[in-house]
């Protein structure tokens, strides 16, 4: 009990104090406004999560955080001045710098924060990988550039001193870092005209450099070869070869020569005729591209005809499987009219020499 009439008469003799209540009424009043805040962004947060809309989710979950410590920044920092008020004025200044780049600091992780929760957003919606990495990784630079020329500027620094020294200094690093600012640069490219993005299967006919995209960044780009074995690329390399983009063909092409015995030379024609009128029909076939079956060449143990046709599956695994068949089929037709596949052979004439009498 002796405690207790200690502890009121403590306070009633600081709470006396004008200054003294000043500051612990804005201290009250901020930890009642932190907690309705948090409050109130937990109901939203629970009515929002049942929309098919995820851009509220992304804007709440973002702005949880620097909300709650703003607020106590700006009752902290009204305290503070309260106190600088009554014992020093050069403080408050101080005070007022501080709070305005706090202020700075926290806009920027909330836009920060913000620009990554939209892009897990797109990107789970099914946008395309590629276009908006990079549309959040130069939004994120943007963002981080403003807020360091706000900073300086509240500092009292010259930003066109700065911008000045960083374009004389801006010529001396791209002659130094030349191969990186071309790397940078290449990615740049790369991002705007788009010749492949993640997940793309892509080749050089130039270099040895076969396999699929993992990841594009801003120097290098990570391939994943067919043997499985990460391969690191400059962005610079991308304009200086050709590049070919296999995951955006339309078609596989089937191109095959077959040969027959010269003895079977006189049912090349229907052989020919029959094998067109396969291929016509076929259901892995498509109709809509050229298709050519024709006797092509005398051959040194074989007459030839050719196949010219394309499928309509791109995918690699099928592809083989549609080839096989067909394939297979064009063997049954030239059996079925008693021909024979040619391989290569020798036929030897022995002259007959008569003895000498």
């Amino acid at each position: 009990m002796n405690t207790l009439e200690e502890l009121v008469a403590f306070s009633s003799v600081w709470l006396s104090d004008p200054l003294v209540a000043s500051v612990f009424g804005i201290v009250l009043a901020t930890a009642f406004l932190s907690y309705a805040s948090r409050r109130t962004l937990l109901i939203l947060m629970a009515r929002v999560t049942q929309t098919q809309n995820p851009w509220d989710d992304a804007l709440l979950r973002t702005i949880r955080t620097p909300l709650n410590v703003l607020i106590w920044i700006i009752g902290l920092s009204l305290a503070a001045e309260l106190v600088a008020e009554a014992r020093s004025q050069s403080q408050i200044e101080i005070i007022g710098i501080v709070r305005y780049l706090a202020f700075i600091g926290l806009v920027t992780l909330f836009l920060a924060r913000l620009i990554r929760e939209l892009e897990a957003a797109y990107l789970s919606s099914g946008g395309d990988e590629t276009t908006v990495t990079a549309i959040a990784k130069l939004v994120r630079i943007s963002v981080f550039i403003t807020a360091a020329l706000m900073a300086m500027q509240t500092l009292g620094l010259s930003i066109s001193g700065v911008l000045t020294f960083g374009g004389i200094g801006g010529i001396a690093v791209g002659f130094a870092a030349k191969d990186l600012l071309a790397n940078f640069f290449g990615g740049l490219v790369i991002y705007l005209d788009r010749p492949f993005k993640v997940g793309d299967w892509i080749r050089s006919p130039d270099r040895d450099i076969e396999g699929t995209v993992i990841r594009i960044g801003w120097r290098l780009t990570e391939i994943r070869t067919f043997s499985q074995r990460p391969l690191y690329i400059p962005n610079s390399m991308f304009s200086t070869i050709s590049l070919e983009n296999p995951s955006r063909m339309l078609n596989r092409r089937i191109f095959e020569t077959i040969g027959v015995r010269y003895s079977d030379l006189s049912k090349m024609q229907s052989i020919v005729a029959d094998v067109h009128a396969l291929l016509s029909k076929h259901e892995d076939v498509d109709q809509n591209k050229t298709l050519i079956v024709n006797f092509d060449a005398f051959n040194a143990s074989s007459v030839d005809f050719f196949i010219y046709t394309f499928t309509k599956t791109i995918n690699w695994v099928e592809y083989h499987g549609v080839k096989q068949k067909i394939l297979l089929e064009i063997a049954d037709i030239i059996a079925g009219h008693g021909a024979e596949i040619a391989f290569p052979t020798s036929t030897i004439h022995l002259e007959t020499v008569q003895p000498e009498s």
